[in-house]
């Protein structure tokens, strides 16, 4: 259940003019700690960023594997670009914005979330597949069906998360305590909804598919050794997944770790039933390990893959204005 706040405690009134007007607080961060977050904030969006372009640019690039890469690094973009900022200026301070923008943040917030999960999901399927069914992989694993997941994956997130915030968008101040204030609070029943369609039920898909990547990858790393053709009866002769697919499965499980390690402690309150009502009852270091899950994914890349160093390259250099530099070899 994805629920923050902005409080206001202390000080001078927000608008002074307003008898039911919030309070300013006191600043909680120091100059350094906004100098820190702004900095994550940039390097998040600018890696992401790299990412992008780089899958976008290189035709080489185009698969369905960084084809999905590329949809959480829109995510991951937005993050740096929106939901970071505007934490870093309007969490425990008053907010100027108005009830449109404080919903339309909240809607887009939800949306990001959303469908990074979705992202997360659709890469674990990926993999899944060219593991656990090689033989079949390049045929039912095509770019076209991937593009239409990814635009499905998006309208999904779109269409739901409007479903859940329907009331809230209908009337953004209903929980106010003062006038500029900013707070989305779920009922029990949506809250509920929220925490089993983004959290429990896609993290219950994510760990079953990668245990059972896991398994496959083991046989066929005992198989290599005994040099045994046939592992299983499950296992068709001469069927095993590329080296290239192990790696991608090896990356892409890091990134999905990664993600469960980012993503838990913000939801586990909502588990054990505690009604999360404002920023304060979710920790800023919760909240921004959440965040910080979005700057990692691109560094994960920058270590393991070749091919996104050697397009950092191009890109930072200009390279790649140069005619023809989209056929350029990076694998």
């Amino acid at each position: 259940m994805k629920i923050t706040a902005y409080r206001k405690v202390e000080a001078e009134l927000c608008f002074p003019l307003l008898n039911n007007s919030c309070r300013k607080p006191v600043p909680p961060q120091s100059d350094g700690m906004h100098v820190l977050l702004s900095s994550i904030s940039l390097l998040t969006a600018a890696l992401n960023l790299l990412v992008i372009i780089s899958i976008s640019h290189f035709r080489q690039l185009h698969s369905p594997t960084n084809l999905l890469i590329l949809s959480l690094a829109v995510s991951d973009f937005l993050v740096g670009l929106l939901l970071m900022p505007v934490d870093i200026l309007f969490t425990e301070a008053c907010w100027y914005l108005g009830d449109f923008m404080c919903a339309l943040y909240y809607v887009v917030d939800f949306i990001i979330t959303s469908s990074s999960v979705g992202n997360m999901v659709l890469i674990s399927i990926d993999r899944y597949m060219a593991i656990c069914d090689p033989l079949h992989y390049n045929t039912r694993v095509t770019l076209d069906r991937t593009k239409i997941c990814v635009c499905l994956c998006w309208i999904y997130s779109v269409l739901y998360n409007s479903l859940i915030l329907m009331d809230f968008l209908k009337q953004p101040d209903l929980h106010y305590s003062c006038y500029g204030e900013c707070v989305v609070v779920l009922n029990h029943v949506t809250g509920s909804v929220d925490v089993v369609f983004t959290f429990i039920g896609p993290i219950t898909v994510i760990i079953v598919l990668y245990m059972r990547i896991f398994v496959v990858a083991v046989s066929q790393a005992q198989a290599m050794r005994t040099h045994i053709v046939s592992v299983t009866q499950r296992r068709p002769v001469g069927v095993t997944a590329k080296k290239s697919e192990m790696k991608a499965a090896r990356t892409l499980g890091v990134v999905v770790v990664v993600f469960l390690i980012c993503f838990c402690p913000y939801y586990s309150p909502s588990l054990t039933g505690e009604v999360i009502e404002d920023s304060s009852s979710s920790s800023p270091f919760v909240v921004w390990l959440l965040y910080f899950n979005s700057c990692l994914n691109p560094v994960i890349y920058a270590f393991f893959y070749p091919w996104f160093r050697k397009s950092m390259k191009l890109i930072v250099t200009l390279k790649i204005l140069q005619p023809g530099s989209c056929d350029a070899n990076i694998l």
